[in-house]
């Protein structure tokens, strides 16, 4: 088994960063890992899921797990069978106050064929980072703007 875990601190509420984070469609506007993704939120629900990394798209049809509105977001992906090859993505939105959160982003890696996937996985982490920090970047700004609105 490999595990990637990676956070990273959101000045934003845990509804504002939920709702970004299951608008599917949106994700090719701001998301530079996950570039296409369609389906819903919704536990038993199959998504599709483009993930683009060092340039290189590819394309899985993952099975969400877990889906607790302002909480935990959490899929499994797999390659014939979960003994291959399986991803299990997970997102958990943990509250530090008012208005701001730690988003944990990882994901568990397993089967036999994880050893010749070393390559593949070793940018991961990267992806995920990037994809933090967009996100981060987001929802901050929409609540940057809530604010003027309001003002």
């Amino acid at each position: 088994m490999k595990e990637i875990h990676t956070e990273i601190e959101i000045n934003s509420s845990a509804e504002n960063v939920w709702n970004i984070l299951t608008d599917f469609e949106g994700y090719e506007k701001w998301n530079p890992l996950i570039t296409n993704a369609e389906g819903e939120a919704i536990k038993g629900a199959k998504l599709k899921i483009e993930v683009t990394m060092n340039g290189k798209p590819m394309k899985f049809s993952p099975k969400v797990l877990v889906a607790e509105k302002n909480i935990e977001l959490r899929w499994i992906g797999k390659v014939v069978s979960k003994k291959f090859f399986a991803g299990e993505h997970i997102f958990i939105i943990a509250p530090l106050g008012k208005n701001k959160i730690l988003f944990i982003h990882g994901e568990k890696f397993s089967g036999v064929l994880l050893k010749t996937q070393k390559n593949m996985l070793d940018g991961v982490e990267k992806g995920f980072e990037e994809m933090n920090v967009a996100l981060k970047r987001r929802a901050e700004a929409f609540d940057t703007l809530k604010y003027w609105i309001k003002k």
